[in-house]
């Protein structure tokens, strides 16, 4: 369609549709608006995500706290050592004929570290299991640890 064909009627359509498109202020102003409300709802989703994470870690301590109970009471006491936990996966050589398999498999925490499990315990006199927390270290604030919790064993 070419322009000198056209109508004054239709050239001034084709003219209205050209400056119809939004301007590059417009769009770094809406830019602007999504980065604030970016800026807002993110924090707020990564706060909800690492408590996630801290209830989702508490949870598996109360089932390696179940685990250990059925283990204690099939075998006369807790898993000994550092490796107490392979105990409730593979049978140890000491282990009474009453010692079936108490969990598939032996989960790492949610940041991904493996569970510290210790038998006899510091803290309990049965076992410490905890989990180095977030920072991935443990012995500081943000361990999640069965003596702090109120079903540990």
């Amino acid at each position: 369609m070419k322009l000198k064909n056209l109508t004054p009627h239709q050239l001034h359509r084709v003219q209205r549709a050209a400056q119809t498109g939004f301007t590059l202020v417009e769009l770094l102003l809406v830019l602007v608006i999504l980065g604030i409300l970016a800026g807002i709802v993110v924090p707020k989703f990564a706060g909800t995500v690492e408590r996630a994470r801290i209830q989702a870690a508490n949870a598996q301590l109360n089932t390696f706290a179940t685990a250990l109970d059925l283990y204690e009471v099939d075998n006369g006491g807790y898993p000994r050592g550092k490796d107490g936990l392979n105990a409730l996966v593979v049978k140890p050589r000491d282990a009474s004929p009453t010692w079936h398999q108490y969990m598939d498999s032996i989960p790492k925490d949610p940041w991904q570290h493996d569970y510290i499990y210790e038998s006899p315990g510091k803290h309990k006199t049965s076992y410490d299991l905890s989990s180095a927390g977030p920072d991935g270290r443990s012995g500081n604030e943000d361990d999640i640890a069965n003596w702090n919790l109120s079903t540990g064993k």
